[in-house]
């Protein structure tokens, strides 16, 4: 992460927890004195829409939305989202993806529309930093779920200048009391999946 600004476009599908993972990162970032501003785009307000925020931090964020090509990481929690997402990448960006297949209605009910086959081969064919993890299956053995995202973050936080502990404290103070367990060792999972 430079000292100057780090941008993150965080993308997925309604009800994956989205909207918690980047609430979750700009608190970090401001506990840690940066300015972070924030935009989030709701495709559908419907569990199943397509979701995503642009979350920048720096000394001091003028714009809350990150241009195309300026991400420095794509975080994202459904694969063919990635691929959709993958031109407001930097050159030089990260790819943190979830391998999860999420097909929306409106492909399977709509003719002449389909969902891409192999979304992180093509990823990975457009990008040379990719990171692409079987979340939801971690998510199940640790036995919720509903995990992805706090695994998605963990992850994410190799590649961030913040220390585990202000993730960490972060976490349970956004997370319902009796899910802060879980969490920490779905984070502590995510940290241990490293780019090869």
């Amino acid at each position: 992460m430079d000292n100057n600004s780090f941008n993150i476009l965080i993308v997925g599908v309604g009800g994956q927890g989205v909207l918690l993972a980047s609430e979750i990162i700009s608190t970090v970032a401001m506990n840690a004195g940066l300015d972070v501003k924030k935009s989030e785009v709701h495709g559908m307000s419907q569990r199943g829409g397509v979701v995503s925020t642009h979350v920048k931090m720096a000394r001091k964020v003028y714009s809350p939305t990150i241009q195309l090509g300026q991400a420095d990481v794509l975080l994202s929690f459904e694969q063919a989202e990635a691929l959709r997402a993958i031109n407001w990448l930097k050159k030089d960006g990260l790819v943190i993806t979830s391998t999860t297949v999420l097909i929306p209605s409106i492909v399977t009910s709509t003719k002449g529309l389909s969902y891409p086959g192999e979304a992180v081969a093509e990823i990975k064919r457009k990008v040379k930093r990719v990171i692409a993890l079987e979340a939801d299956r971690l998510a199940t053995e640790l036995g919720n779920p509903r995990l992805v995202n706090t695994i998605l973050l963990g992850v994410l936080s190799n590649y961030m200048n913040f220390d585990k502990e202000a993730w960490l404290e972060t976490l349970k103070t956004k997370v319902k009391g009796k899910f802060v367990d879980i969490n920490l060792k779905a984070f502590e999972a995510g940290r241990e999946i490293k780019l090869n």
